[in-house]
């Protein structure tokens, strides 16, 4: 039951963000700035509560907390930002993957499934690369998340009762 539930809103929640993908992106955003805002609170306290023992520690823990209050309120302010980092998130994943992907067929033509992971990693590298660059731009990023929603809808209605 739970999981027919979950599945049908995030079916329609992905359909929602399709429909309006700048939306999403938006409340993506304004979701992933609060986090990195509390985060970085939670830093700033924790500089403050550990520069009694340790003042190098308890200076870059309030180093950090200020890095996350500043991207979280960017990310809360400027939904673009989001987008720019979802994508070079994707783009550099991509790279890693295809780096991986080409280690494991240089190092093991002769083993069987290192070519096969080889290739695999190669393949999902190219299709990172592809999504990066779309999720460049808030629009595409917003109908990868729309995207993402309903899939995860379905595979709901898949998996077995808990």
């Amino acid at each position: 039951m739970r999981n027919t539930i979950m599945g049908i809103l995030a079916i329609i929640l992905g359909l929602i963000v399709i429909g309006f993908p700048a939306a999403g992106v938006v409340a993506a955003s304004f979701i992933a700035g609060f986090a990195v805002i509390l985060l970085g609170i939670w830093f700033l306290i924790a500089g403050v509560a550990e520069s009694h023992v340790d003042r190098v520690v308890g200076i870059l823990y309030a180093i950090l907390g200020i890095i996350a209050l500043i991207i979280g309120f960017g990310l809360v302010f400027n939904p673009a930002l989001f987008a720019f980092i979802a994508g070079l998130v994707l783009y550099l994943a991509g790279i890693v993957l295809i780096i991986g992907g080409l280690i494991a067929l240089l190092g093991g033509l002769h083993v069987r499934y290192r070519v096969w992971s080889g290739i695999l990693g190669i393949v999902l590298g190219i299709i990172y690369i592809i999504l990066g660059s779309l999720a460049f731009n808030p629009i595409y990023l917003g109908f990868l998340i729309g995207i993402w929603l309903i899939l995860t809808g379905i595979f709901s209605f898949l998996a077995p009762p808990q």
